[in-house]
């Protein structure tokens, strides 16, 4: 924290530190205060009225330029599609125990951590830790367990994670799971194998679904406080009320069904999804909804079957998703470029068996440039980690002669993947 403040040029007045009895920060005097101390000696506030229009939280998501985007999420209409979800698709009543496992930091924490259950009145988990490891595979089935759970909300990653650790599931074994009555998936697009795995072990039905931190809640989904719909491998099953999606090709016209295309959603949008981008309505306006006037870009392609059934294939842009987390390749290319032995690169999304997709990066360097691809590979393998972050996973850079290219100079990644 000390570091990111460093290289920012807004400095911040005050840091509050929730200090840990396993590791305490050392605290800078005049800026840094113990979180402990305040709570002991503050007063209790009275409940603030707003406007249902009012803003309630910002959350920043990739941009295809690597810039992030501030996405607004408001009170009113936030709230009402929360509470009513949480009925409606995860078939959840008022006084049971909902467990998104997932970070408070993005989205799905927002909403299905923090404010979602508690609107409808459920008792909420927040668990620190892995699926593997914390200290074993079987952390998520103890954690239901002990607490009661009926529905858990998590990635395909932490299954995928679980399964690789315990193929046969010998630790679901040591736990009572008889009060658990459902398993939804998103974050990323959960592959057949994760699927059949989890309903296998579990007994109960899995549901993929599909949405965005734009939209703040399930665009795709299967109602199962409604009517639980038959399961689709590969598909979240079909728009939740409110959504009203389409399939386009690139000049907007609606295609076949089964044929690819680019996903949208016809305007308005429902309560819950984003009314703008953080001081920045132009960008709004460009980033989401003048690509097809009249309706919302999701930036996701797929296709729509004859049933109705929505499935999602890949990114229109160049986002690829890495463990339920959304990262440019744009900017992991940028600090590759930044690199001073680094002539040109590339960086493409790779099927990944865990974690669904991890980036790869390509690195020309620079004519003269007589040190070995190892040692230049390890310096961007730590650009990337040092300037990203741990969740990139980017793990492999490959230093090449060259990079195929249209004659007009850009880079065929398409090729390369």
């Amino acid at each position: 924290l000390d570091e990111a403040i460093d290289i920012c040029s807004h400095k911040p007045e005050a840091v509050v530190v929730f200090q840990r009895d396993q590791i305490t920060a050392p605290l800078i005097d005049g800026r840094d205060l113990d979180w402990a101390q305040l709570v002991s000696g503050a007063t209790p506030a009275d409940c603030v009225p707003v406007a249902a229009t009012d803003p309630l939280y910002v959350l920043y998501t990739s941009g295809t330029t690597g810039i992030p985007k501030g996405v607004v999420r408001d009170n009113g209409g936030h709230a009402v599609a929360l509470a009513w979800s949480m009925k409606n698709i995860y078939n959840v009543d008022p006084g049971e125990v909902y467990w998104a496992a997932s970070d408070v930091g993005w989205v799905v924490g927002h909403s299905y951590i923090v404010y979602a259950p508690l609107l409808h009145g459920c008792t909420t988990v927040l668990y620190e830790g892995k699926p593997v490891g914390t200290p074993d595979p079987g952390a998520f089935w103890r954690v239901i367990a002990q607490h009661g759970v009926s529905t858990m909300f998590t990635a395909p990653t932490a299954f995928r994670a679980i399964k690789r650790e315990d193929p046969d599931a010998a630790y679901l074994k040591e736990h009572d799971l008889s009060g658990f009555r459902a398993l939804f998936l998103a974050g990323e697009r959960c592959d057949p194998d994760t699927l059949h795995w989890a309903e296998d072990v579990l007994g109960v039905p899995v549901i993929d679904h599909w949405w965005q931190t734009e939209t703040g809640w399930p665009i795709v989904a299967n109602p199962h406080g409604i009517e639980q719909l038959p399961i689709k491998p590969g598909s979240p099953t079909v728009p939740v009320p409110g959504w009203n999606v389409r399939v386009v090709d690139g000049e907007g016209a609606e295609v076949e069904p089964g044929e690819i295309g680019e996903i949208v959603v016809r305007l308005p949008l429902p309560p819950g999804a984003l009314p703008t981008l953080w001081n920045n309505d132009e960008g709004f306006i460009r980033s989401y909804l003048s690509r097809h006037p009249g309706h919302y870009v999701t930036s996701d392609a797929g296709f729509q079957d004859e049933d109705g059934y929505v499935s999602i294939m890949s990114r229109i842009d160049d986002i690829i998703n890495v463990a339920g987390h959304r990262l440019s390749t744009g900017g992991m290319e940028e600090i590759l470029s930044g690199h001073p032995d680094v002539a040109e690169c590339a960086v493409i999304g790779a099927a990944d068996e865990l974690k669904g997709q991890v980036p790869l990066g390509f690195a020309v360097l620079k004519a003269g440039v007589d040190r070995t691809a190892d040692e230049v590979s390890a310096e961007l393998i730590a650009r990337v980690r040092e300037q990203i972050g741990p969740v990139a996973a980017f793990k492999i850079a490959t230093i090449v002669d060259r990079l195929p290219k249209t004659r007009s100079g850009k880079v065929l990644r398409g090729t390369i993947e």
